[in-house]
């Protein structure tokens, strides 16, 4: 990689994606002194605190054009970004993390196929693209077994479990007949997942492994640290370095993985890469040094990565649908912290703010 010169304070920089992390990504550079300008389809909650906002199609390259003639460097808050946009910017300008990482993880079976090729466990896996292809991969991996799209799944979506029995042609239809991986089950002790930062210099650093815990397919909280032996941690936290360093990786990066067996036999299984800042770091906005939005406006800018020291034991819960309707509570709940994301409609499974509690170790 060809390190490009560092940005100061007052430089431009843009967002593509108009969500909460998009939100609080800005609000971490304002704090650093630099401007955000998003761009975006539809306007959303990041266009609340930005400097400006553009309103276009990802695929509108004029409008695309005009955005990087206005920054310095470009960065997303979503994978989802299409591969010709990203490609389209880099043309002109740094866009971190770059094309190929989002290429890389925007796809479960090319993620997989890469993970396996650097050293790193996932779960046994085959690809699908229809009833008699499943029929066959199951075969090999056996009940139960989880079928997941290839592409835009999240949050539950775009997945189902298959067990013994099912009818499979149903099955495939509930996730929409489309390129799926199947995916073996793993008996796993608990969720956890490494959100970590890489340099254009090369320098890592990682926030301590947390311990997620889902509620209908949606993260529901998050503690640090997470309960696992500290060698195991040590694995977690060297597993996302080696990751972000093949992929030539700047930016925040996020590591879901499964922590599987105990004592001796404790081991861990990476379930998916988010290229990008995640659910699971939003503790790090009151619970270390620095939150995960500050470190990627850091790295993304060519500055020095900052502590990733943590405060003591902290506990982050989504505020999920109607819970955002206990926000006066929380707000006069001693040592909470409330953060809400400016969201007009509360609708069941829409994510509408966290609060984060931190207690003494």
């Amino acid at each position: 990689m060809t390190t490009a010169p560092s940005l100061a304070p007052g430089d431009t920089i843009g967002i593509l994606g108009s969500g909460q992390l998009g939100r609080m990504l800005a609000m971490a550079a304002a704090r650093l002194g630099i401007r955000c300008i998003i761009y975006a389809p539809e306007s959303g909650p990041a266009c609340d605190v930005a400097a400006d906002t553009i309103i276009a199609a990802y695929e509108d390259e004029a409008a695309l054009a005009d955005f990087a003639a206005r920054v310095r460097r470009v960065t997303y808050e979503f994978e989802n970004v299409p591969a010709a946009t990203a490609a389209f910017l880099a043309s002109r300008l740094p866009v971190h993390p770059n094309p190929k990482a989002l290429a890389q993880t925007q796809d479960r079976a090319t993620e997989k196929t890469f993970l396996n090729g650097i050293g790193i466990p996932t779960a046994p896996f085959a690809e699908v693209n229809d009833v008699a292809s499943l029929t066959s991969a199951l075969k090999t991996l056996g009940y139960p077994a989880v079928l997941k799209t290839r592409r835009f799944g999240y949050d539950g979506k775009g997945q189902v479990m298959v067990k013994e029995g099912m009818d499979l042609a149903q099955a495939f239809a509930a996730v929409g007949s489309v390129p799926c991986v199947l995916e073996g089950f793993v008996p796993f002790l608990r969720e956890v997942s490494v959100v970590g930062a890489r340099a254009e210099t090369g320098a890592f650093a990682a926030f301590d492994v947390c311990e997620n815990v889902h509620e209908n397919h949606i993260l529901a909280r998050t503690v640090v640290p997470a309960a696992m032996g500290e060698e195991t941690a040590t694995k977690a936290l060297e597993m996302a370095s080696r990751i972000a360093r093949a992929l030539d990786y700047v930016g925040v990066i996020s590591v879901e993985m499964f922590l599987v067996g105990s004592g001796e036999d404790e081991h861990l299984v990476v379930n998916e890469i988010a290229p990008r800042v995640h659910n699971s770091g939003h503790w790090t906005l009151d619970g270390a040094a620095t939150s995960q939005f500050e470190q990627h406006i850091r790295a993304i800018c060519g500055f020095p990565l900052g502590s990733t020291r943590r405060h003591g034991r902290v506990v982050m819960q989504n505020l999920i649908g109607d819970d955002i309707h206990s926000w006066r509570e929380l707000m006069a709940e001693r040592g909470a912290c409330l953060h809400l994301y400016g969201k007009h409609e509360a609708r069941p499974g829409r994510k509408m703010g966290h609060v984060t509690r931190i207690f003494p170790e």
